[in-house]
């Protein structure tokens, strides 16, 4: 409905808020509570007393126009027109968002299995996007977390609210190394209506949406389906035939998402594999790459490897010099090795991984394959 009264009053708000009854009745969906509701906003909207909140919380609002509001959700309908944050975190173009979301009653199998995908994808520089709800989505956040990734909770109510209550610490986790969002202003609860809009922000701010458990009539169906109405893709994880928290997922297989067994096959289906995409053109971009390449190339001990690396430049082969010197490594020492931040070295590493030159150790360094 908000999406309809902004294209009717030309995107302006201001008009909205001073339109006349038989104004706001001619948009379609408008009905006599919404006119009310919109016509008495000043009774049931302190806006000095929500920007005392917003101080005390340490939050802002991010309206749609500023440069902090998540550019993927302008590709959406009906985006919300701003957005409550606590937290420093914001997704940007360049870094790529999965969904990961499931039954509040998730089985030890479904909880094992959010969490693995989440530290996997997270490790990999992917941003984990869930609902900070009991079950799948606690998992997914915690997988984000272990791994030292970034994760954003998307809440069906006021920032002010933390539900489930003891997700407390939880929230106060992603808030330090995340962010936690929410289209609803403080003090709003949580109801029937701020879950499903919830859900469309949560699939919205992802290439893809991953539901690991779900019955026919989840919340996590809802979220499927606003996935596919976004052009995003589902991915569903498959689980045994005799357990509710099964139907949904196998439901949506029937119905053409992508049977999912691992993180591979989320990257294959992004296209992420061996693909040149405007970030691996970036880290391959640079001044004085020739004369980079042909530095190395008359180095003896790149003459083995020469091959292997024949297509790389910029910065991902810098990267691959480093790790042929120096051994496996941490990111960390990647990042300082190389006066390179953090995040582009994540980048730089999944596309490494992507295309077979490097692989993950378990005790988190990162070497050259042999």
């Amino acid at each position: 409905m908000v999406r309809r009264l902004l294209d009717a009053f030309g995107q302006d708000p201001c008009r909205i808020l001073k339109a006349s009854p038989s104004e706001l009745m001619q948009v379609k969906g408008v009905g006599e509570k919404a006119v009310h509701s919109i016509r008495s906003w000043k009774q049931s909207f302190d806006l000095p007393k929500e920007l005392q909140k917003l101080d005390e919380a340490n939050a802002v609002f991010i309206a749609c126009d500023e440069p902090h509001y998540p550019s993927i959700l302008s590709q959406l309908y009906d985006p919300p027109i701003g957005l409550y944050q606590c937290g420093h975190y914001h997704l940007t173009e360049s870094q790529p968002a999965i969904a990961i979301v499931g039954s509040r009653h998730a089985s030890l199998y479904g909880l094992r299995v959010a969490r693995q995908f989440a530290q996997r994808l997270a490790s990999m520089g992917f941003c984990i996007v869930s609902g900070l709800a009991r079950g799948v989505d606690t998992a997914a956040h915690e997988g984000a977390l272990e791994a030292g990734g970034d994760t954003i909770a998307v809440l069906g109510n006021g920032l002010d609210i933390i539900y489930p209550p003891e997700n407390l610490e939880l929230y106060r986790r992603i808030e330090r190394n995340g962010a936690i969002l929410s289209e609803f202003c403080f003090g709003r609860r949580a109801d029937r209506q701020t879950f499903p809009m919830r859900n469309r922000i949560v699939s919205g701010l992802c290439q893809g949406v991953l539901i690991v458990e779900s019955d026919e009539n989840g919340g996590s169906m809802i979220t499927a389906r606003f996935a596919l109405e976004q052009n995003r893709q589902v991915y569903a994880i498959p689980g045994r035939i005799d357990q509710a928290n099964s139907r949904g997922c196998h439901r949506l297989i029937k119905e053409g998402a992508l049977l999912t067994t691992s993180v591979e096959d989320i990257l294959d289906d992004l296209q992420y594999r061996v693909q040149q995409t405007e970030l691996f053109d970036d880290l391959n971009s640079g001044n004085g790459e020739t004369a980079a390449r042909a530095d190395v190339d008359s180095r003896p001990e790149f003459s083995q490897t020469k091959k292997r690396w024949q297509t790389l430049s910029g910065e991902l082969l810098e990267l691959c010099e480093v790790l042929n010197r120096e051994g496996a490594l941490t990111v960390d020492a990647l990042s300082d090795l190389t006066s390179r931040d953090v995040a582009r070295i994540h980048a730089s590493l999944m596309m490494l991984e992507l295309q077979k030159h490097i692989v993950r150790q378990f005790d988190g360094t990162v070497a050259l394959r042999e």
